[in-house]
């Protein structure tokens, strides 16, 4: 073990943000942190990191225990000390064990050739095996293939970090961050801004990864990949699940399913109990009774109502006003770019059609939708849309819009003709409502801006939706959300993403920027792994399996003891009613007075009564016994 955290709460300016955190690292862990947007997850980060305390309150247990001085690396963390030196002397920097050694292994290699004493050979020999175990033989293949993947040129390579633009310089901080191996990892969206390539050579990066890390992330099919524990934190508690986000996902809803059954079980139980106490209380054949129920009753620790998981989502059932033509959009060798050509395209697209756009950064994706905005004039070629096609166009620079007013004012403002109870009906599908309304935009978070501007889109109920990037800002629910209505949309769909799980619920087809070209596949995304590896490529559920450990079959289980003895004791008590219900109709049948001068009629009446109460007695100790038995089972585990 490295790292825990136990019964943690953190509170900032005065707002509970954890309010019970349990995690373990240990050397190995391969972590994934989930959860909605605003739930802690970079607090969480910062915790481990040190730049956050746990707050301390009087008999809370709280504990946070390091074991040695792991070292600790995070993105917020790593800075630049000098801007004039270049990339690859920047990254090369992360190797400051690799290159010493280099160094002194050089040295005593020409040393051992200028005399070959026994310390000499001896000096070499052990450097060497140094040199080997810290993989000094292959870092500079490593770096050289990162830097490759993170989309830098051969000429960048030498460029003063300086001469970088703020995205990139974050890029060359990230990868100096992963290629430094801290015992642990810390990652905040990783794959944030990376195309597909560089997330594929980051997932085997982590894979290999010899140390821990902890990493949060709303993209799933990266997480499939990576992690095999996950910790979700909801309602600033945090719950552990092992196996990778797929298996969590399905264990959740097992949790919560097992936690809502023993909740209305232990209720019910309850009840019965009462009703028992209630009903024989004061009758004296049943005092001993009524009294050990309710022991029983006490010492039943009350099961809390178990939380509801946070699924708030957008939500808008909507269809294309008018379904528009066949023909949505023709393109001919269009050039797109700036000043030079960074692609040629060739399209058509059909009514219904859901394409999505892929490729790495840098070749024309985002330049190829704005080109088909007539935000940036075509260098060649053509494309013309056909008629009656109505446009939704959604592009990455509205997660930054700002407007100092109210979400309702400027929501009316692009609907002139909307009365404010329609503007309110529509906005509070997409989670803005009560007092949320009178936010300014300015006060709203990237997501929630995200969240207005598709709320204005699809209020217009366009027949062809161009997005670019619209998953970027959102959380795993807001996605799944998105996925859903995308899916039952009629219309037309021609998107850029670099979420291969997005791209693999929504894209039929697909359009690749690469390298060589512009190329057209008419399949999804599982297919073109399948086509671009040539072997199958493994589905969510069968990742899930792998991930999840395997667990011992038993055939018998805490839940199915405590069930067995239920049935046993209701079966008891049934059997204590009955033999009640008999003692009393023969006690009165004693009484008759048509049987006062039978006197053998008496002595049989007697006998069968002594025999009753006999069975009663019997009755009465099995039920005791039963419910000793069922108080000293061990609790569920929650």
């Amino acid at each position: 073990m490295q790292l825990k955290i136990q019964n943690g709460v953190v509170e900032l300016s005065g707002e509970t943000i954890l309010q019970k955190v349990d995690i373990e690292i240990n050397d190995a862990s391969k972590i994934a942190v989930v959860g909605r947007n605003g739930c802690g997850k970079t607090t969480l980060l910062k915790l481990i990191a040190g730049e956050y305390s746990l707050t301390r309150r009087d008999g809370d247990g709280s504990l946070f225990t390091v074991s040695g001085k792991p070292k600790i690396g995070m993105l917020s963390q790593m800075t630049f000390a000098d801007n004039d030196v270049t990339l690859v002397q920047e990254i090369r920097s992360a190797y400051a064990e690799q290159l010493a050694l280099k160094e002194q292994l050089d040295r005593a290699e020409r040393e051992m050739a200028a005399e070959q004493s026994d310390a000499n050979i001896r000096r070499y020999t052990n450097l060497l095996e140094q040199f080997e175990h810290c993989d000094g033989f292959v870092f500079e293949k490593e770096y050289e293939g990162a830097i490759r993947r993170f989309g830098f040129s051969e000429a960048e390579k030498h460029k003063r970090l300086s001469a970088f633009s703020g995205g990139q310089r974050t890029r060359i901080a990230f990868l100096k961050l992963l290629l430094s191996k801290p015992d642990i990892l810390l990652l905040d969206e990783p794959t944030n801004h990376l195309d597909i390539e560089a997330v594929e050579w980051l997932e085997e990066y982590l894979k290999s990864y010899q140390k821990a890390f902890v990493v949060v992330s709303h993209d799933r099919m990266f997480l499939d990949h990576v992690v095999n524990e996950v910790y979700e934190i909801e309602h600033g508690r945090t719950y552990r699940y092992a196996g990778n986000y797929t298996h969590f996902v399905q264990a959740k809803k097992e949790r919560l399913a097992r936690e809502e059954k023993e909740y209305l079980a232990q209720k019910k139980e309850r009840e019965r109990l009462e009703q028992m106490v209630e009903k024989f209380r004061y009758k004296p054949t049943k005092a001993a009774m009524a009294q050990s129920k309710l022991k029983q009753i006490e010492r039943m620790k009350p099961a809390p109502p178990p939380e509801r998981a946070d699924l708030r989502a957008f939500h808008a059932n909507f269809e294309p006003a008018d379904a528009g033509v066949k023909d949505v959009l023709s393109v001919k060798a269009l050039q797109v770019g700036y000043t030079a050509p960074l692609a040629t395209v060739d399209l058509e697209l059909q009514r219904g059609d859901r394409v999505g756009v892929i490729g790495g950064n840098g070749l024309g994706k985002s330049t190829f939708i704005r080109t088909l905005m007539g935000e940036v004039p075509p260098l060649g070629g053509a494309f013309h849309f056909g008629p009656r096609v109505s446009m939704g166009y959604f592009d990455q620079q509205m997660a930054l819009y700002a407007s100092r007013a109210t979400v309702l004012a400027d929501y009316l403002s692009a609907f002139p003709g909307m009365t404010e109870f329609e503007a309110r009906s529509a906005l509070g599908a997409f989670l803005f409502t009560g007092e949320e309304v009178f936010k300014t935009v300015d006060m709203l978070s990237g997501g929630e801006r995200v969240r207005l501007a598709l709320c204005k889109i699809l209020k217009r109920q366009p027949n062809f939706l161009i997005l670019d990037e619209p998953t970027n800002h959102m959380d795993i629910v807001g996605k799944e959300a998105l996925e859903d209505m995308l899916s039952a949309y009629s219309g037309t769909v021609l998107f850029v993403s670099h979420d291969r799980y997005f791209v693999s619920k929504i894209a039929q087809k697909l359009l690749s920027f690469e390298k060589d070209g512009v190329h057209w596949y008419p399949y999804g995304y599982a297919q073109y792994i399948e086509t671009r590896s040539g072997t199958p490529a493994p589905s969510a559920p069968a990742a899930a399996e792998k991930a999840a450990p395997k667990q011992k079959k038993t055939f018998t289980t805490p839940a199915k003891e405590r069930s067995k003895c239920e049935r046993a004791i209701a079966k008891a008590e049934e059997t204590i009613a009955r033999l009640e219900e008999q003692l009393g109709g023969l006690q009165t049948e004693l009484g008759l007075q048509e049987n006062q001068s039978d006197y053998l009629k008496l002595s049989a009446l007697q006998k069968e009564i002594e025999e009753c109460e006999t069975a009663l007695d019997l009755a009465m100790n099995e039920w005791e016994r039963l419910s000793e038995e069922y108080a000293n089972l061990p609790p569920l585990p929650r």
